[in-house]
């Protein structure tokens, strides 16, 4: 994902919130770039070990796949998933032995399959994966995944500035 333009300013609803979540999820391999293996697992802050460069990519990886797969097509967790009934609730991110370059690749590829997963789904239809009462329509999905990935995209700001200056939307060579 390296497209990094805003959906047309007159674009539909559709267009407009699929064009919104791919530009946050392209700002994710942006403030990746140029990055050390060492710098992208190293912890910066004291009360949040996890919250490393990669741990952030490995975890939306695990939320795309939680909402458009789990939640909203209602394909069991058979397994595939990094967590377990009795796991640590951010298993997804202990990714220390895991390289960045390949975090992203699965990244990028989950963000493929979680679009072609809802291409042909019309914005009002309801996730199969959770109960009737608190399922939610695609439309909901779309706008949490954006909040959700900027909100990251955010932490990845701030982690990329702590470890080498690197700040803003420009590409971090």
């Amino acid at each position: 994902m390296t497209e990094t333009r805003r959906p047309p300013l007159t674009a539909g609803e559709r267009a407009q919130l699929t064009g919104w979540l791919d530009l946050q999820r392209s700002f994710v391999r942006m403030k990746c770039e140029g990055l050390s293996e060492d710098d992208s697992h190293r912890a910066l802050l004291p009360t949040s070990p996890l919250m490393t460069v990669a741990g952030v990519v490995a975890h939306l990886r695990w939320v795309e796949y939680s909402w458009f797969h789990l939640g909203l097509l209602g394909v069991p967790d058979t397994g595939q998933t990094p967590w377990t009934k009795d796991g640590h609730v951010d298993a997804e991110m202990f990714v220390d032995d895991v390289p960045l370059a390949r975090l992203l690749d699965d990244y990028d590829a989950e963000c493929a399959r979680s679009n072609a997963a809802i291409a042909g789904l019309p914005l009002d239809a309801v996730e199969r994966g959770r109960p009737e009462e608190r399922a939610a329509s695609l439309r909901y999905v779309l706008c949490h995944m954006i909040e959700e990935t900027a909100r990251h995209v955010g932490h990845l700001d701030i982690i990329r500035e702590l470890l080498d200056g690197g700040t803003g939307y420009q590409r971090m060579n």
